[in-house]
């Protein structure tokens, strides 16, 4: 290493130690430690354009273990990207474009929202799937569009965290040689040594999962490091991992302990390390003027890297014209001029289908006008009814966008969200709605950064029948339905199914459905404005008369029930407003006079769901009612379960007949 590299990697160092300082909060150990690897990929090897951070041949950074990201904003300062000095003074203070960790969409450069650990790692898997099958969609001879590497550091935390094995195991499978991970292997986490609970020799599990090792002894041994990479790209067949022995904090008296983790360091203590370092000791925010300019040589190498490729792909739009137009068109987020025409309507005399089935002609019908589509399930294809008949396993087929993820739920999701901020693509994963569970941290992710992720759940309730309570999902609607800004789902039939996918595709946004196994009827897209209600969360299905005696609203395979109810009650004199409300979310979105338009307060009402009752009462109101599940389910075939439960046209009758006879009460009461 000369003078001039360890000038700008302690720059680097004592930005983000200032930075940790400044807040009295984050991670400064790491920063210490990893900042010489940080500089030599920022530096060194990745084809990046900090004055275009969207160029779509980018290298991609993902700093797994999130928790270092005051050395990730620093790194970003340094090499140009639109970070401030004021950004890096402001960190973890409100609205700083410098959170606590890294976040998609608040920080230039940032590719990917990380912190909670493992799932940074999984998500560059989910880069590194889309890259590989984009250049095999794109790429021809001596043209090769796309062509890029996903870099990362990981850290001990990762590659504990199941998340991380879920994906390395796949990657393996999957052979994503441009691919390759630093492992901060420093020894120590947060509870002190690693030796007290991460024993395993970490480079044979991932030779064991196919993947490159290999070791780097000094973290600051920037030729040892470099030799690395450069074997680590030689190998086009395998993932990479690298471990690097670094030390946590270097330079500070408390380096190499777990007390260097996760708080500031003191000011004694920073004194003592940029001392230690060879340091200014009385500056703070200091970048000298050389390191400064050894640092902004990235700025004039990622414009030539940018206009190298932006020739190559001028001469590409000659030769292939219609690819390089689609090429254009997904990298930009946009679907085909009329790709609508190609979603299905179902006809109201249509055979009751289940809407898992119903998912499954719809993604068919529409694929060859979304080609950028790409997903696959957690095992479970053939249950879900997820797979693209027309298109190849990705495993065999690079171009083909079946990706069989195996028995890994929330590596499958994690890796969607990686794939989905990736861009050029659409992905989605699928399972059982009640393994959602298991996904859940990755949706969470989904949400947190608006990615375009779309997640397809099946066996969407007790009706499932008899694998019983332990594949019944109860809880699982309300607590997506809690998460922020996803667009939740429960179709009632084909026709909202296919409305369902439509606004999944357009919304940009993160999404699940929640799909039956049990066969429906099929609501009338003559009688009834399917597509519209969808978009708007809820609509009204059956008016019953302009001035209706009490309101049933019902989620997927309840609102027939429902509808059966509202024809009970009719013969009885009573008149029921019956509304399907597939997505609370879209609904909370609409307008106040939409909403009363659909729940006129003056009604009593009636809620019918399969699942979990809270929620529900927002709707209803203390007055009225919900037939629903709070507790779990049961073993017996579905339609025993449903009716069992109170799932049935004769229960919702007697429970609306008791609501319209309170509020009948309640008015001569008024009256009196």
């Amino acid at each position: 290493m000369n003078d001039l590299q360890q000038l700008s990697i302690n720059a680097l160092r004592f930005l983000a130690v200032d930075a940790v300082e400044k807040a009295n909060s984050g991670h400064p150990g790491a920063p210490l430690g990893d900042a010489p690897i940080a500089y030599l990929l920022f530096h060194k090897y990745m084809r990046h354009n900090p004055k275009h951070s969207k160029w779509s041949n980018r290298d991609r950074f993902v700093l797994s273990n999130g928790h270092a990201s005051a050395m990730l904003y620093s790194v970003l300062h340094l090499s140009g990207y639109n970070v401030t000095i004021d950004d890096l003074q402001h960190f973890r203070q409100w609205h700083s474009r410098t959170p606590g960790h890294p976040e998609y969409g608040d920080t230039d450069g940032v590719e990917v929202t990380t912190g909670p650990l493992g799932q940074g790692f999984a998500m560059g898997v989910g880069m590194a799937i889309a890259e590989k099958h984009l250049a095999a969609v794109y790429n021809r001879p001596g043209y090769d569009v796309v062509d890029h590497y996903t870099y990362g550091i990981c850290g001990d935390g990762d590659l504990m965290e199941g998340v991380s094995h879920e994906a390395a195991s796949l990657a393996g499978t999957l052979g994503l040689g441009k691919l390759i991970y630093l492992y901060d292997d420093n020894l120590i986490s947060l509870d002190g040594p690693t030796e007290l609970s991460f024993t395993e020799d970490v480079l044979k599990r991932f030779e064991a999962y196919h993947w490159h090792v290999q070791i780097v002894e000094d973290g600051n041994d920037l030729e040892a490091i470099s030799r690395a990479l450069d074997a680590a790209r030689a190998e086009t067949g395998k993932p990479s991992l690298i471990a690097v022995r670094t030390v946590i904090g270097y330079g500070s008296p408390k380096a190499g302990t777990s007390k260097v983790h996760g708080e500031a360091l003191g000011a004694e203590a920073v004194k003592e390390t940029k001392k230690n370092l060879g340091w200014p000791e009385d500056k703070t925010f200091y970048v000298p003027e050389e390191a400064a300019k050894h640092w902004h040589e990235i700025i004039a190498k990622g414009a030539r890297y940018e206009q190298m490729w932006n020739e190559l792909f001028a001469k590409y739009k000659k030769e292939f014209p219609e690819l390089a137009a689609e090429f254009e068109r997904t990298q930009a987020g946009k679907l085909k001029d009329g790709w609508r025409s190609s979603l299905p309507t179902f006809a109201g005399d249509t055979k009751p289908v289940a809407t898992r089935s119903a998912g499954n002609t719809i993604m068919n019908a529409f694929a060859k006008d979304v080609p950028e589509l790409i997903g696959g399930a957690a095992d479970l294809s053939s249950s879900t009814k997820t797979v693209i008949k027309d298109s190849a396993n990705f495993h065999l087929d690079a171009k083909g966008q079946n990706i069989y993820y195996g028995v890994r739920e929330f590596g499958m999701c994690a890796m969607v969200n990686g794939m989905a901020v990736h861009g050029g693509v659409i992905p989605y994963g699928s399972t059982f709605f009640v393994f959602s569970d298991y996904c859940k941290p990755a949706i969470r992710l989904a949400a947190l950064m608006k990615a375009h992720s779309i997640f397809v759940f099946t066996h969407d309730s007790v009706g499932l029948g008899e694998d019983g309570p332990t594949h019944q999902p109860v809880e699982h609607l309300m607590a997506l339905r809690a998460t922020p800004y996803i667009i939740d789902f429960r179709p009632a039939d084909a026709n909202e199914t296919s409305a369902a996918w439509g606004v999944a595709l357009e919304q940009k946004r993160p999404s699940f459905m929640a799909l039956s196994r049990q066969n429906l009827p099929v609501l009338d897209p003559e009688k009834h404005k399917v597509f519209e209600g969808v978009a708007r969360g809820a609509y009204i299905v059956e008016e019953g008369t302009a001035s209706p005696d009490v309101l049933l609203v019902a989620t997927g395979s309840e609102l027939w029930p429902a509808l059966d109810a509202a024809a009970a009650l009719k013969k009885d004199g009573i008149h029921a407003r019956v509304v399907s409300m597939p997505s609370f979310r879209l609904f909370e979105e609409q307008s106040e006079e939409y909403k009363r338009s659909i729940f006129p307060d003056h009604l009593p009402k009636l809620a019918i769901e399969a699942g979990a009752t809270l929620g529900w009462w927002k709707y209803v109101g203390r007055h009225g009612d919900v037939i629903g599940l709070d507790r779990f389910g049961a073993s017996a075939p579905g339609p025993i379960v449903m009716e069992k439960f109170g799932f049935t046209a004769e229960n919702i009758t007697g429970r609306a007949k008791i609501l319209v006879e309170r509020a009948k009460a309640e008015v001569a009461g008024a009256g009196r």
